[in-house]
């Protein structure tokens, strides 16, 4: 009972979609406080400071460019630290725990599956033939 369980884990797709979840939400809400907190001000500097940086006016409306430029500072942050907290680790995990042997395995068992479904499926054949 606990081996399946333990195969069901080490597929990966469902600790990988879950952990990714879980993990990136946090993450980004950590790397968009970070955004808030040192680049929008950083961003306001770099572009003029005070009220007028990181946004221009025109006809009277305002145009936040700085925003989006801190949006995309976040997301990229965000992926690369879910990329080297999440994935690399989680690569490096399965890679320890499931040997080439046990991957090996695996493909004997998918390719006896396979094999047996096209001997029965010339059987079947063999048999409508007179």
């Amino acid at each position: 009972m606990i081996k399946g369980f333990k195969e069901f884990l080490m597929r990966g797709n469902v600790v990988e979609l879950a952990v990714a979840v879980v993990m990136g939400a946090a993450m980004t809400a950590l790397v968009a406080s970070f955004g808030d907190a040192f680049l929008n001000p950083l961003i306001t500097l770099v572009t003029g400071g005070g009220e007028v940086g990181g946004s221009f006016t025109v006809n009277g409306v305002d145009f936040p460019y700085g925003v989006f430029i801190n949006g995309l500072l976040v997301f990229f942050l965000t992926s690369v630290a879910v990329y080297f907290v999440i994935v690399l680790p989680m690569n490096k995990l399965r890679d320890r725990f499931m040997s080439t042997e046990e991957e090996a395995e695996v493909v004997r068992e998918e390719q006896v599956v396979l094999l047996e479904q096209i001997r029965d499926l010339l059987q079947e054949q063999r048999r409508g033939q007179p």
